[in-house]
């Protein structure tokens, strides 16, 4: 390889960033971001690596064209033998067929090129998806023909599969006939070959004998106007053949062997060959991975786009939550009924500013001799806290799901998912309600904890234990819900009364400063808990995400990969040239008119 080391490391390294799917949203023409990646991904695996790690293997030379242009009836013609199956029905050629002489027999039943293809040797015809090697004793060591699907065949993959294989080739044999040589279909194959440099002659068969010389005439000029002019052009003249699988005669494709011959025979000249379309497949590379990795960015742009929705929705569903927390709502129904049995009777509150050295003593009392109110108002108060928390999940992933469904990449992921897996992401997880039962119970261990520290300070050790860590654990829970935002009529009254209570129990006990310290730290650690959640439940949506994206960073490194190539390739070797090898063939190389040395 010598000096081919970096270009071809730079051309692996690119490979490296296509092994991936890049394009598993429906943003854009994905179809044809999906298709450009693997007809460069085909070029990479089928052509260009392979050619630049044995830049002197034989030429292989691809026969293509369109339906009834004669491909297969060409390539055995031109072997002088029946190695391909002509006929009338389409498509013909089922399973591509590579034929080579029998010193190169070897090289391409190895999968040196066309790695993706298995390979099938014998008699056979070879089934759909394999690549067919027989060998041609007329055939000259140096060059091999294949015969490949049609380009306008009725089947999806044999299209497909005819431009992988022209992708895959040094040397272009596109065949058109006297009828059909003005058709947009082969155009576009030939102005691909164009824009890649890629080493082409054009075989016009089936050429009516009044028409010689002037249906060529044509097609040079269509030539000539899509810039391909001076491309090697064969006229084969259109014959009644005794059979429907008979060859053509030598002398009718004795112009187009003998070109080949003097190829094969001359090292020169197939190095020529291998320098243009390698040049030219090398030099697309500068626009094509470019335009893949813009692609790519669409992409993220995509994916950006879904998660900002789920970020959205999950970002509401907390605000929800932070609502319920101080609007009041909280301090009604089970709550308020076992505060009631916690405290005593209602009118306690009404007496509370001159009275609240009393009401500790009661409490104390309550505390000692009826611990079940306790109990069972830290339970109302943690069932509460899981409803509300149910309540916001439930509604964010609704607002997450709609926002999903009114996007086409989210359509498609949760299409993706399934009907099944997408109604379940409609409302919180299975599992959120334990999840939640245990943050609110590490919560109230850490208001209570919160208490304990407090009531280390000598000032307030004895009131704390008067009241008892547990009694007023519970009134600072109560506290980070003290609001009456939202409640209306008697709920008001009975909700602001039970607010002032607690908050002036707690203010007897550590003063109205620490009370304030101690609300906001417990209340500020309940919704860190509660924000963890949310975003484990935004996860369910977030993780159709990171199992499809691909790694971060890929355009940018697709930039560099490209500008690797280019940095490293400097001039393509032309391979070297044996000793003993033939003159160039008078006729010109592909590409070039006669004469043009």
């Amino acid at each position: 390889m010598g000096g081919n080391d970096g270009t071809l490391e730079a051309l692996r390294e690119l490979r490296r960033h296509l092994d991936h799917d890049l394009f598993p949203l429906a943003v854009g023409d994905v179809e044809a971001d999906r298709r450009t990646l693997r007809e460069l991904t085909g070029q990479l695996d089928d052509y260009l690596i392979p050619r630049l790690s044995a830049i002197d293997a034989p030429l292989l030379a691809v026969v293509g064209g369109s339906t009834g242009a004669g491909k297969s009836t060409l390539v055995n013609s031109l072997v002088d033998a029946d190695v391909t199956e002509p006929g009338v029905l389409r498509p013909t050629t089922l399973a591509p067929t590579l034929v080579t002489s029998p010193a190169d027999r070897d090289w391409f039943v190895s999968p040196h090129v066309l790695p993706g293809l298995p390979r099938v040797t014998g008699g056979g015809r070879g089934e759909p998806g394999t690549l067919r090697v027989v060998v041609a004793e007329a055939l000259p060591p140096g060059l091999a023909l294949l015969d490949a699907p049609d380009i306008d065949s009725v089947v999806a993959a044999n299209r497909e599969l005819a431009a992988q294989l022209l992708a895959a080739a040094d040397l272009w044999l596109f065949t058109t006939t006297a009828s059909r040589y003005a058709d947009e279909v082969p155009w576009g194959f030939l102005r691909a070959a164009r824009e890649r440099s890629t080493a082409l002659a054009v075989i016009l068969s089936r050429v009516p004998p009044e028409a010689l010389g002037l249906v060529a005439g044509d097609l040079a000029r269509l030539l000539e106007a899509n810039g391909l002019g001076g491309t090697r052009l064969f006229e084969v003249p259109e014959l009644h053949l005794p059979r429907e699988n008979a060859r053509l005669p030598r002398a009718a494709v004795q112009e187009v062997t003998g070109w080949l011959t003097g190829i094969a025979a001359d090292a020169q000249a197939r190095a020529d060959v291998v320098r243009q379309t390698l040049s030219g497949a090398l030099d697309s590379l500068a626009t094509r991975v470019p335009a893949l990795a813009d692609a790519v960015d669409r992409q993220s742009a995509g994916a950006g786009e879904l998660r900002a929705a789920v970020d959205a929705a999950y970002a509401a569903g907390l605000a929800t939550f932070d609502e319920g927390m101080l609007d009041g709502s909280l301090l009604r129904g089970e709550v308020l009924a076992r505060w009631q049995d916690f405290i005593g009777t209602g009118d306690l509150m009404r007496s509370l500013e001159s009275r609240v050295g009393r009401l500790r003593d009661r409490l104390v009392s309550l505390f000692t001799g009826r611990p079940a109110p306790e109990s069972e108002l830290r339970v109302a108060l943690e069932h509460g806290v899981e409803a509300l928390v149910r309540a916001a999940a439930d509604g964010a992933a609704e607002r997450a799901l709609e926002s999903w469904s009114s996007l086409p990449a989210g359509r498609a992921l949760l299409d993706r998912a399934g009907a099944v897996a997408a109604g379940r992401l409609g409302r919180a997880s299975a599992g959120l309600r334990q999840e939640a039962e245990e943050a609110v119970r590490g919560w109230q261990g850490y208001v209570l904890d919160l208490v304990r520290e407090e009531g280390a300070e000598r000032r307030t050790t004895a009131r704390v234990a008067s009241f008892g860590v547990n009694g007023i654990g519970l009134l600072l829970m109560i506290a980070v819900f003290a609001s009456t935002g939202g409640l209306t009529g008697i709920e008001v009254g009975i909700a602001g009364g039970t607010s002032v209570l607690s908050q002036k129990l707690l203010e007897a006990v550590f003063g109205d400063q620490a009370v304030r310290t101690l609300t906001t730290k417990a209340r500020d650690d309940l919704r860190v808990r509660v924000e963890a959640i949310m975003w484990d439940e935004a996860a369910r949506f977030t993780g159709l995400l990171d199992a499809v994206e691909p790694p971060g960073g890929t355009a940018q490194a697709l930039r560099a990969a490209v500008s690797a190539v280019r940095d490293g390739r400097g001039t393509v070797p032309a391979g070297a040239v044996p000793d003993g090898g033939g003159e160039i063939p008078a006729e010109g190389l592909p590409g070039r008119e006669a004469g043009d040395r």
